[in-house]
């Protein structure tokens, strides 16, 4: 496969080497999981084809910023908060549901900010979650057997023959809502609207509820302090715009080579299918595709960490996925569950202590804590949520390392998909508004609820 170039009209393009270019197409030697079967693979190679001529999503520069601001975090002077959609969908991407989502991480980064008075890294999973890894290949509804349904990159969640078979132009049609996706989010983030004089209005649209007006409380003292400022005769041009941060699971290997760049400056590659990307725990062989692929790119790497992760195994993703010790290269995204969490984490941070690396460590309370309910919706305690983020906390403060931040699966509308919360969500009330193709994500008031709770426990860490 051809590599395309990222080219920078200031610089002189620079040829990538030879073993540069061997080296990124060494996965497709190794064992690989989670890739769906194409009925067609030269359709699948053509797709390949034609993106890897398609304009780049993300900038071999942003890569870089985020990965300082990552080192930032490592070193314990900065929170990331990482959230959005379990699975977007191409219908999804709309203009309000883009817009809610970003203004509910900018409310929630805001009450961080504010509560634990720390910098706070912002990264949604949004412009590439298109794909999702399964626990089978197959799904069977009264007795008909159909593909399982891989996320719109893949195929469709309607229970036929012709959505669910796999269609590799729906990568290029992913590639394309990302590129929409992304479009808005600089949008919103560059042009005024995530300024932070702007709190007020972030809350407009959203139905009232108690953590709404908490977070209300929280606005009206940041005017005081704003006001404050701008009489002291402070410069604001900087409040008008923030960095945000696409992130996603690398899954589709296809898709993820085809959009990886070599850098003009450099001669390196760049994944620029997105900012950040992590490694699921089902795709996290230390021998497989998956690990050798990102182990070449220059992006921030997350992996997926449960509670049978062993030492030996993470000892093993650090020396392969960072060998050189780069601050802000890796991040260990901790999914235990909440009666696991206390007993499985602090032997890995320790073991961290003693192997002279410093990864960004983030917690994930949402996939070790799911449920099914007697009417067949996959669920999650919002309960569970916050107990699994407290023992995150916890560990850290044992063991003496930073707590990293936060890894939601949430979205910026009202549903009604975990249970719990100040609208004390019950079974019956999933019935409501369940609207996830995939898993259950908490709404607006149990996110702001959440960053509550983190600003609270993370200021106590900082104390």
């Amino acid at each position: 496969m051809n590599v395309a170039t990222m080219v920078d009209p200031t610089e002189a393009v620079v040829t990538p080497s030879p073993e540069v270019v061997e080296g990124l197409d060494h996965w497709r030697s190794l064992p690989i999981k989670q890739q769906p079967p194409w009925p067609d693979p030269s359709a699948a190679e053509a797709v390949a084809e034609e993106l890897v001529r398609v304009p780049p999503l993300v900038f071999a520069g942003e890569v870089d910023k985020l990965r300082e601001q990552l080192a930032d975090v490592a070193a314990g002077k900065s929170f990331v908060l990482q959230g959005g959609d379990c699975a977007e969908t191409f219908a999804g991407a709309t203009a309000d549901n883009i817009r809610n989502r970003v203004k509910t991480i900018l409310q929630m980064a805001v009450v961080l900010t504010y509560g634990a008075s720390m910098p706070v890294v912002k990264m949604g999973r949004m412009a590439g979650q298109f794909a999702k890894p399964r626990s089978s290949n197959d799904e069977t509804r009264d007795g008909v057997t159909l593909p399982a349904y891989r996320g719109d990159m893949v195929n469709g969640f309607d229970f036929t023959e012709e959505a669910r078979t796999p269609d590799p132009s729906r990568m290029l049609d992913g590639y394309h809502t990302a590129a929409s996706t992304l479009n808005l989010i600089r949008g919103f983030t560059q042009g005024g609207f995530a300024d932070l004089r702007m709190v007020h209005s972030w809350n407009r649209g959203f139905a009232s509820n108690p953590a709404n007006r908490r977070y209300e409380g929280l606005a009206k003292e940041i005017d005081r302090a704003v006001r404050f400022m701008e009489a002291a005769g402070a410069d604001f041009d900087e409040l008008k715009r923030v960095d945000f941060f696409a992130s996603h699971e690398g899954l589709l290997m296809e898709y993820e080579r085809a959009m990886t760049r070599i850098d003009s400056r450099t001669g390196l590659p760049y994944d620029t299918s997105g900012h950040f990307i992590w490694i699921g725990e089902r795709t996290r062989d230390i021998d497989g595709a998956h690990v050798d692929f990102f182990s070449r790119v220059q992006n921030p790497i997350g992996v997926k960490l449960g509670p049978s992760t062993s030492v030996d195994d993470m000892v093993k993703l650090i020396d392969v996925l960072d060998p050189d010790r780069v601050p802000g290269r890796l991040t260990f995204i901790t999914r235990m569950g909440a009666g696991a969490i206390r007993d499985a984490l602090p032997p890995l941070l320790e073991a961290v202590k003693d192997h002279e690396s410093t990864p960004v460590w983030i917690s994930d309370p949402m996939h070790g804590n799911g449920m099914t309910t007697q009417t067949g919706f996959k669920t999650r305690r919002f309960d569970d949520v916050v107990e699994e983020v407290k023992g995150f906390f916890e560990a850290h403060r044992q063991v003496g390392t930073h707590p990293g931040g936060i890894h939601v699966e949430l979205t910026g509308d009202d549903v009604t998909e975990c249970l719990g919360g100040v609208q004390q969500i019950d079974e019956l009330g999933l019935e409501t508004r369940y609207e996830s193709l995939c898993d259950p994500r908490l709404n607006h008031q149990q996110s702001l609820e959440l960053a509550f709770l983190v600003a609270e426990e993370l200021g106590a860490s900082l104390n």
